[in-house]
């Protein structure tokens, strides 16, 4: 039997509406499932949790990278796999594990059961899927999920552009800092830096390829640091990561890996991790390695 949770308000809607889809889907093939609808942050969490005593033999999220995120979270280091049907507005850990956009071939995927080990990226209490991003990146999630339009271009399937005009609201006043980063007991400084981003992933924000190199069954960690640049500079930058292109700078932006990294910064700044503001730095990331079975 499989257990399935729902996002119906991810990407404007598409959670609902493909929701419908899958569900006519299970009923013609008479499938057998259960299903549940989450109502708020965090509850999909606790959702992972009522499924598992019900003895589901996989765990299928149909919503957005967040809604992903949470279901990942409980079934962390359990024998339960997780199943994804994108219906978000970026489906950027979708993406990476080449999982079909179409709601139909996804699940074609899901009932395959072909299973595989995924990595995941741990902050402490909670653990994420793709980019745990510091600074200028912390404050951009959080404009996007306060912002109106969102869920304008989310409705006619532009969700990507979101990212970019939170980008240019964000570049207006934003102040890049100093930094201090010890990537396995190894101390680094960085002075004017815009942002920090920990990669367990390539792609975040939509499809911005933020760490190209990075992969999620390779056990470490790929981070990318952007310092020492005008806004002017990073504005000319921002196109080229879409990419990966933006590596190429090796004067403003420099790559690292490792497995163990923490962050600290002269001033507090913003910690986003799949695309969810939740914290300020300092900050610890650890890779967890194949800490997450995936359908």
């Amino acid at each position: 039997m499989y257990g399935l949770i729902v996002n119906k308000a991810s990407g404007n809607g598409k959670g609902q509406r493909t929701w419908k889809k899958v569900e006519y889907e299970l009923q013609i093939r008479n499938t057998p499932y259960l299903v549940r609808f989450t109502s708020g942050s965090g509850h999909a969490t606790t959702i992972v949790k009522e499924l598992l005593t019900e003895g589901v033999k996989t765990i299928i999220a149909v919503g957005g990278d967040g809604t992903i995120n949470e279901v990942a979270n409980g079934l962390v280091n359990h024998r339960v796999p997780l199943g994804i049907i994108p219906a978000g507005s970026g489906n950027d850990f979708a993406r990476c594990l080449n999982i079909p956009m179409h709601y139909e071939k996804a699940l074609h995927r899901i009932f395959e059961n072909k299973q595989k080990k995924v990595d995941l990226l741990h902050l402490g209490q909670r653990h994420c899927l793709t980019v745990t991003g510091i600074g200028f990146d912390g404050k951009i999630a959080k404009t996007v999920n306060e912002a109106i339009y969102k869920n304008w271009f989310n409705q006619f399937g532009f969700g990507g552009l979101s990212y970019v005009l939170s980008m240019l609201e964000v570049l207006k006043d934003y102040r890049p800092t100093n930094i201090q980063i010890t990537v396995d007991g190894k101390e680094l400084f960085f002075s004017g830096v815009w942002l920090v981003a920990v990669a367990n992933s390539p792609n975040y924000g939509g499809g911005i390829r933020i760490c190209p190199e990075a992969s999620y069954d390779d056990g470490l960690l790929n981070i990318c640091v952007v310092h020492g640049m005008s806004k002017w500079q990073l504005l000319r930058l921002f196109p080229k990561a879409y990419k990966g292109k933006h590596v190429v700078m090796e004067q403003h932006v420099t790559l690292l890996t490792g497995k163990d990294v923490y962050v600290q910064s002269d001033t507090p700044v913003l910690v986003q991790s799949d695309g969810e503001p939740i914290m300020e730095s300092p900050v610890r990331l650890q890779i967890k390695k194949g800490a997450l079975s995936v359908v």
